[in-house]
């Protein structure tokens, strides 16, 4: 006659409870942090969104000051030169064309020298003075090229720095972004040892789970925290 199977120990019994439970709460945490993980990765993923549109919109507007400069420093260039031509006019021996030189000059040089080149003119005769064997140009002033350059080179450094934070959240949310996928592997294999019946398949499912869950939510943990807004 064959005898009745043995049923489990109530001790052994006990053990599988718990460990379901273990495992059941193991599974609410995971969640909780994988939801937590992919949540900041999009808020980062709006962060750099946001940076980038606004650095773009920066460069862009640095780009047409600088080509606003430019256009002026050109300009200056072809009207320092005249000025220049009829300078040489104005020492003519031929005192008609010598005056007439030096009218054109004068109106000119009121008409359409602005109070920048003119500080970078005064600038350059009296560097021309001091070292007759070297020419210094107006257009070779820092305070000249500062004004016409100056705005583009602050606002394209703004741009540029907010690029570069851009690319930081970038960064971050693509770290995230890989804690969230290794989570979610923590999460497949503790919904797997949720469901055998081994006790031993059960531990050793859980217990990767549980490695390649710490592994993240550390990872995670030394990412800043972003907030809404």
């Amino acid at each position: 006659m064959t005898e009745p199977a043995t049923p489990s120990t109530p001790t052994r019994s006990l053990f599988n409870d718990r460990l379901e439970l273990i495992v059941a709460i193991l599974l609410g945490l995971v969640s909780i942090a994988t939801a937590y993980a992919s949540f900041q990765s999009a808020l980062y993923d709006g962060k750099m969104t946001q940076n980038y549109t606004i650095g773009s919109n920066k460069a862009t507007e640095a780009e047409s000051l600088y080509l606003e400069g430019n256009q002026q420093y050109v300009q200056d260039s072809q009207l320092i030169n005249q000025l220049t031509d009829l300078s040489i006019d104005s020492e003519s021996s031929d005192p008609a064309i010598a005056a007439s030189a030096q009218a054109k000059y004068d109106t000119i040089y009121f008409q359409s020298v602005s109070p920048e080149l003119e500080s970078a003119i005064q600038w350059a005769d009296a560097q021309n003075e001091a070292d007759p064997e070297l020419w210094y140009s107006p257009l070779d002033n820092e305070d000249y090229l500062d004004h016409l350059f100056g705005g583009y080179q602050d606002l394209k450094a703004e741009a540029d720095a907010v690029i570069q934070e851009g690319d930081g959240f970038n960064d971050l949310s693509d770290r995230l972004t890989l804690n969230t996928v290794l989570m979610a592997i923590a999460l497949f294999l503790l919904g797997v040892a949720a469901v055998v019946r081994a006790t031993r398949t059960k531990l050793i499912l859980g217990g990767v789970a549980v490695a390649i869950f710490l592994t993240a939510a550390i990872l995670t943990a030394f990412i800043p925290f972003v907030g809404l807004g």
